[in-house]
């Protein structure tokens, strides 16, 4: 079947990607000649691409927070290597020579430009230790608005959005300030537990994936999720949950139909280049 020259076939499902080189801990730390040999393979661009445009995705959507917050994703085979965007600039203007390729340690690797302390103690850790291949930290305002609260998380048992994420979740109930050691990084990925989301209190939320687009469209859905939520509870109404195997079924079929987050992520590379 003839290609559509965007990214998808003609039946509408996305092309494969070119395959990742496999890096062994053999291979780490780098020679800066090899660093820069796998910084600029054609896979690994693929891969600074598909990061890039989930940043502008976000920027588009409204989940971004100035130069704040931060996007990776592992390289397979080395959980030590992982992809990152920048510090300084906006979500909106990252393009894939932005992003750069550090180690657990913070180390640059290569790219042009500098990382945030931060970034690299949260998303380190869970990489390395909740063993999460791409880690979405966003400040966005609905999700950030239900860590304020008493319950600190999202109701999955109300919209249909939500109960996608119904057993997929974790709350970290104490905040402990920015994020600006290594210690702080390990007791966030700690409270993971081993779910894809965790809701920082009063601070924000963490999404993870083992694919760029799976992770983009959880996060893009959660944020819907909780904006209805906050909207229904404003209301003062009562709320009406379903059933909780309701809830618990509705996820297992969002899980099982995950084409439909590879075309939301294609869709999303037409429409913004």
């Amino acid at each position: 079947m003839q290609d559509r020259g965007d990214g998808c076939n003609g039946l509408g499902a996305p092309k494969p990607k070119p395959a990742l080189p496999r890096i062994t801990q053999e291979n780490s730390p780098m020679t800066t000649s090899a660093a820069e040999a796998l910084f600029n393979s054609p896979a690994v661009a693929t891969l600074r691409a598909d990061l890039a445009l989930a940043l502008r995705a976000a920027a588009h959507h409204g989940l971004g927070e100035g130069v704040c917050n931060h996007f990776s994703i592992a390289l397979p085979g080395n959980d030590s290597l992982f992809l990152l965007n920048p510090r300084g600039l906006l979500w909106s203007e990252v393009q894939a020579d932005d992003i750069v390729l550090i180690d657990e340690h913070g180390n640059k690797q290569a790219g042009r430009h500098e990382v945030e302390p931060t970034a690299m103690f949260i998303h380190a850790a869970i990489h390395r230790l909740a063993r999460k291949a791409c880690v979405l930290h966003t400040h966005m305002p609905h999700a950030t608005a239900l860590t304020l609260t008493e319950g600190r998380t999202i109701d999955t048992t109300l919209s249909q959005n939500a109960m996608r994420f119904h057993g997929r979740i974790a709350v970290d109930e104490h905040y402990n300030g920015l994020a600006l050691d290594a210690a702080e990084g390990e007791r966030i990925a700690g409270a993971m537990h081993g779910a894809d989301v965790i809701f920082l209190g009063n601070h924000g939320v963490v999404v993870c994936g083992e694919r760029i687009d799976h992770a983009y469209d959880d996060l893009y859905y959660l944020e819907r999720a909780c904006a209805a939520q906050v909207l229904a509870e404003s209301t003062g109404r009562r709320l009406r949950p379903v059933d909780e195997s309701i809830a618990r079924r509705v996820a297992a079929q969002t899980l099982g139909e995950r084409l439909q987050s590879e075309l939301f992520f294609e869709a999303l590379r037409r429409s913004l280049g």
